[in-house]
């Protein structure tokens, strides 16, 4: 299967989320509506957020400089967070705050049908933009539950893009039925009440999103699996008597490996030299994602 592309996920977000946005600020300004304004708003934060996750993927693409040795990976974790922060802040808090204000000051929807209309656009939009983050996603599980998948990759980019698409459907979705009761009904508290359940929906979303992202962050290991993978493959090795212990640290798509073994007798220190070499180069081959190993022998 082949490799998934953060990127391309990106750029479905990115594109469809331009047109919602565009779409919703003229449908706000017809109607009057909290709940488009906030659905415009978050569709703009969501742009920037799509932006920012593209400039952390090129940055961390940047080689090595004595004072960042082991690259600018990390980079990528860094803007993913920013987003989740701007996800809380921008399009979570306002939402909140621009229902609370139209619940004290109610205001009519005017043109109900156009902002039904946009919001069922939206639903559409979002639904092929989430359809591509989903078929990304599919190929990192290689069989995994979405639920496992989650709570074991170490892909930030491409689970910031699906807690966005996600935040986004339920929140078209909640704004649609806000305008629908309001219209339905002609008690603009509804709409209010909409654009507070957006808001609530981003910060939560939000939260979970920088939780996650925040173990990246401090520095974490390759998932389970890979690793007890690498520990086989590394004790398989003829000239390996026992594996001691195997560190790992995710530098964005790059790995650091460091490995303890004790290794069986060489004739001399440069027949031990070349064994581990040896070692070393069957490691990357085998996991392209590893940048950097340190093999320390042992005889314990």
């Amino acid at each position: 299967m082949a490799a998934p592309d953060a990127g391309r996920a990106i750029l479905y977000a990115l594109g469809a989320n331009l047109a919602i946005a565009v779409a919703k600020y003229a449908a706000a300004v017809a109607t009057g509506s909290g709940a488009m304004l906030a659905e415009a708003v978050h569709s703009t934060a969501d742009c920037g957020n799509q932006l920012l996750l593209m400039l952390g993927m090129r940055r961390a693409r940047r080689e090595p400089t004595p004072d960042h040795p082991l690259g600018f990976g990390k980079e990528t974790y860094f803007w993913s967070f920013m987003v989740a922060v701007l996800l809380f802040s921008v399009g979570g808090l306002f939402s909140i705050y621009e229902g609370w204000h139209k619940l004290v000051a109610p205001e009519p929807v005017a043109r109900p049908l156009l902002a039904l209309g946009v919001l069922a656009f939206g639903l559409v939009a979002e639904s092929f933009s989430m359809w591509g983050v989903l078929r990304e996603v599919a190929k990192a599980r290689a069989g995994r539950s979405l639920r496992t998948w989650l709570r074991e990759t170490r892909n930030s980019e491409l689970v910031v893009v699906l807690g966005e698409d996600f935040a986004a459907l339920v929140g078209l979705a909640l704004a649609f039925a806000a305008v629908l009761a309001t219209w339905l009904t002609d008690r603009p508290a509804f709409d209010a009440a909409g654009s507070i359940a957006v808001g609530i929906l981003l910060v939560v979303v939000a939260v979970a999103l920088a939780v996650q992202v925040k173990s990246l962050l401090v520095g974490q290991g390759v998932e389970p699996a890979v690793r007890e993978a690498m520990v086989r493959f590394i004790a398989a090795q003829d000239a390996v008597a026992e594996v001691l212990d195997v560190l790992t640290l995710h530098m964005g798509d790059d790995v650091m490996v460091a490995v303890k073994a004790r290794m069986h007798p060489q004739r001399d220190v440069e027949a031990l030299v070349h064994a581990i070499n040896a070692i070393e180069a069957a490691l990357r081959e085998r996991f392209p994602q590893v940048r950097w190993v340190f093999f320390e022998p042992d005889i314990r």
